[in-house]
């Protein structure tokens, strides 16, 4: 992603994070700590020199305070990744979408998938049906053979999927809603880094979390914004498709703006209540329901029954929530370069 954004001149900072947490949630840190120190060099990794893929530091209360002075007393230990860092969204998906076109690509905007079904034994792929709501469009479907067909709707890529699969099969929907407040006051001066909270939930289960904590994260203008909060929502009915069933969960309120200073006050006791003002509002797809254990991103390769379709796969991407975005370049590499180059 950094390497993206250098080429095609899109605005990013390499800013640094720092989890934060309390005594009891030292064990915690240590874990996350470990499991950086752990992870594997990926198949396309072009980064040998480093000396680690994840590059993680266990820091003393102290320390973190030295980075962020505003922290709390309170804080004992700390993660501190150097690598982290943020990205101008907004321009990276337009240059994304001039490299899609710029190679002969087409996006077919306003459009539904409306139907997936098993194509012909003849031509082993998907059909797959869309409908336009252009102005252009007369209402009827479209249909396209996809060799493969890669599923990733974001919010709609489990029910996509479900389309496909025995009942018995089906994946089950959850969904979560963040919003998050914009910040001006007192407590927050001259800090440069984003800041984490340990989620107290998952540290005293020892699991990863649901929620990433509502953390402080800074804009490319250097404007501070609090969130996620967390707020677990019903699954839409499953023959809701339209983006209009979300609509009436993305308004952002002051009184959800303002529930979230006492855990922020917790790791930053500098912020005052009336400094947060309403900022906005995403749903997060979730792969586990409250109280679980967090699931990770899950990537999977489907096939129709018929033995002859083995060579037309459908792959969908779920629970493809935070850090979706900054890692779309490395999900997209292993995609394309790993699953598809493997069965080609």
């Amino acid at each position: 992603m950094y390497s993206y954004c250098a080429e095609h001149n899109i605005a990013h900072r390499r800013l640094g994070k720092l989890v934060v947490g309390h005594e009891e949630q030292r064990g915690y840190l240590n874990s996350i700590h470990a499991k950086a120190r752990a992870l594997r060099v990926p198949p396309h990794w072009d980064h040998s020199s480093d000396p680690q893929v994840l590059p993680t530091e266990i820091l003393s209360g102290d320390a973190a305070r030295e980075r962020v002075p505003a922290l709390a007393r309170e804080i004992t230990s700390a993660l501190w990744s150097p690598s982290t860092g943020i990205v101008d969204s907004a321009a990276l998906l337009t240059s994304l979408e001039k490299d899609i076109e710029g190679t002969g690509g087409v996006i077919a905007y306003a459009t539904r998938a409306v139907r997936i079904d098993a194509a012909a034994e003849s031509q082993p792929g998907w059909v797959v049906q869309t409908v336009s709501n252009s102005e252009e469009s007369d209402g009827n479907a479209d249909a396209t053979l996809a060799r493969v067909l890669i599923n990733a709707a974001g919010l709609g890529a489990t029910s996509v999927l479900n389309e496909i699969l025995p009942l018995s099969q089906r994946v089950p929907l959850y969904f979560a809603r963040g919003a998050y407040a914009t910040y001006s006051g007192p407590g927050i001066r001259g800090i440069q880094h984003l800041v984490y909270p340990v989620e107290e939930a998952s540290a005293a289960k020892g699991n990863a979390f649901h929620s990433l904590g509502t953390h402080l994260t800074l804009d490319m203008a250097g404007n501070v914004r609090f969130g996620p909060d967390i707020d677990w929502l019903s699954a839409p009915d499953s023959a809701e498709r339209d983006e209009e069933i979300w609509e009436p969960h993305l308004a952002a309120d002051e009184e959800r703006a303002r529930s979230m200073y006492p855990a922020i006050s917790r790791y930053l006791p500098g912020v005052k209540l009336e400094g947060f003002q309403p900022d906005y509002v995403g749903i997060r797809p979730k792969l586990a329901p409250p109280g679980a254990s967090f699931q990770d991103f899950v990537v999977r390769t489907d096939y129709a029954a018929d033995e002859s379709h083995r060579r037309a796969p459908m792959i969908s991407l779920l629970g493809i929530e935070s850090p979706g975005l900054t890692a779309s370049l490395a999900l997209a590499e292993m995609v394309a370069e790993d699953m598809l180059g493997r069965m080609n």
